[in-house]
């Protein structure tokens, strides 16, 4: 099966935890739904998904994970992302992810 990269645009948001701060953006809910087409039974941890990203420049692995509150997934976006791409809290940001299966 061809696999597409999966496009879309999502605003960066804060995530605040007891000790740290986390940084996402949620698919949009059609795009969850692209997703879980392509890797209906690659499922991790907490039920997330395997993916490959890249915003600008920048390509790495990591997992999306079931936001089940608003039907969709979330990623987590690390510094090292935010800080090569110079992402902004709230900044409307263009991704591509494709499922790692």
């Amino acid at each position: 099966m061809n696999i597409p990269e999966i496009e879309f645009e999502a605003q960066v948001w804060l995530y605040k935890a007891k000790k740290s701060a986390w940084y996402f953006v949620s698919l949009p809910q059609e795009r969850a739904q692209q997703l879980l087409f392509y890797a209906p039974s690659v499922k991790a941890g907490w039920g997330s998904i395997p993916v490959n990203v890249r915003i600008g420049n920048t390509r790495w692995k990591t997992s999306v994970f079931p936001d089940k509150q608003n039907k969709t997934y979330i990623l987590p976006l690390k510094k090292e992302v935010r800080k090569s791409e110079d992402i902004q809290l709230e900044q409307t940001i263009k991704l591509l992810i494709t499922p790692n299966l």
